[in-house]
């Protein structure tokens, strides 16, 4: 049986493991290998990170997750490269039942994460992170997108917070919406689209994008006039919500209605006692490598006592 099993190897679920292995508690981390995208999180498709500490010049995201893992190898964490089917939360030792075995644990971190949703372009993959990318804070401000043409797919607040964030570096921002109106608060749509900086298309959709080694445009779509326009842009970013991963879960632990996680207030505490989460599987405001790896410093903690305490 294995004092503590973390599943998920994004940026929480290692700092955890680090936390936890130098601790003397041995974890044992499920790092996943197709559901939750890749393992490692979404940073092992992020090219370049500028805003993680520690790094003036920047890191890959692949880097960054690989010395993670190294540094958790390094003081005792065991590493199963699998998937998670399902679990057992109905009493203690809780059961995980991985792909090809099942485990038992006294304690679960979950930090599955949250996939960003896309919109499945034909010519998407082609230009996945040389041009598209589902994160303006993570990647607005890397040099090949400052002063250039950017476009927003998106009407919520994150659409407007991805958009306000942009005008700090791009020339301007083109907002794409498939609606005539914006879901966003009146606050925020007054804040971004009072800058001179953003122009809106509405009642549209993106049917591609097109270039040679790096995004050159879009193809628009109107669903009014079912007109097909390009227009030039440099890079496309997606703010049309991210999905977490607690499918496995199956109505075990307390989720809100999005399917994220709920913890008790201040504390990676879930509603099953002896169960930790942390990361974007409990975030979905603030969604960045280093908050989710001061909550699973956080989870490695709370861990830790709870463990103390039941002896």
């Amino acid at each position: 049986m294995e004092k503590v099993v973390v599943i998920g190897s994004g940026p929480a679920g290692l700092t955890a493991c680090i936390y936890l292995s130098r601790a003397l508690l041995s974890p044992l981390c499920i790092e996943g290998f197709i559901s939750g995208g890749v393992a490692g999180g979404q940073l092992m498709t992020t090219i370049e990170i500028e805003n993680f500490p520690g790094f003036p010049d920047g890191i890959s995201g692949p880097e960054l997750m690989m010395r993670m893992k190294t540094q958790a190898e390094k003081f005792g964490t065991t590493f199963l490269s699998e998937d998670v089917e399902s679990v057992d939360l109905s009493k203690r030792p809780f059961k995980v039942k991985s792909t090809s075995k099942e485990i038992e644990a006294e304690t679960l971190i979950i930090s599955t994460g949250a996939t960003a949703k896309r919109l499945h372009l034909p010519s998407e993959q082609k230009f996945w992170n040389k041009g598209i990318s589902a994160c303006a804070v993570c990647d607005g401000g890397l040099p090949f997108f400052r002063n250039q043409i950017l476009a927003v797919v998106g009407g919520g607040d994150s659409a407007m917070e991805e958009a306000h964030y942009l005008t700090h570096f791009a020339k301007e921002v083109i907002l794409i919406h498939r609606r005539d109106s914006f879901r966003a608060s009146k606050a925020m749509q007054k804040k971004v689209l009072s800058n001179p900086k953003v122009k809106v298309i509405k009642n549209s959709v993106v049917e591609d994008v097109f270039g040679e080694d790096f995004l050159e445009g879009l193809k628009i779509k109107n669903l009014k006039s079912e007109k097909i326009e390009e227009i030039k842009v440099r890079g496309l970013f997606y703010a049309i919500g991210h999905a977490p991963n607690t499918a496995f879960l199956k109505g075990q632990i307390k989720l809100d209605e999005e399917g994220y996680i709920q913890t008790k207030p201040d504390s990676t505490r879930t509603s099953v006692e002896g169960v930790f989460a942390c990361g974007d599987v409990k975030d979905k405001y603030y969604k960045q490598a280093i908050t989710a790896a001061g909550s699973g410093c956080m989870a490695a903690l709370e861990c830790e006592r709870y463990l103390t305490k039941v002896g």
